[in-house]
């Protein structure tokens, strides 16, 4: 069974950095995308970014290009999202998700970690 753990949540003032964890275990992740995706109160799930297991291909969102970066560890079984120079419209609660290279929805969810940046 896929399990997904996010960690690295807080609250941090505008223009500071956070690093977000999502742990993997329960099977071999190589045909797997991996995604980190957010909610802020009263909106829509929206993506972030995401790394594809198999070369490290990665994807952003225009929101965060230049400021977020995805990454793997392939020995840890892990991905991380290094968020930089954060804003207030970054608070949200975020979600590590996984899904097959080939389909286009994901399946695997984690708990969600909260992000709270004040100015």
């Amino acid at each position: 069974q896929v399990q997904l753990v996010e960690s690295g949540g807080g609250s941090v003032q505008a223009g500071g950095s956070l690093r977000l964890s999502c742990g993997l275990s329960g099977r071999t992740f190589s045909t797997y995308v991996m995604g980190w995706f957010r909610q802020a109160p009263g909106k829509e799930r929206e993506y972030v970014a995401a790394i594809r297991w198999i070369d490290g291909n990665t994807d952003y969102a225009d929101s965060v290009k230049g400021r977020f970066t995805i990454s793997k560890d392939n020995a840890k079984n892990t991905v991380y999202l290094q968020m930089n120079s954060l804003k207030p419209e970054d608070t949200a609660v975020y979600y590590c998700a996984a899904r097959l290279l080939i389909t286009n929805e994901y399946h695997h969810w984690g708990q969600g970690t909260q992000v709270t940046v004040s100015l």
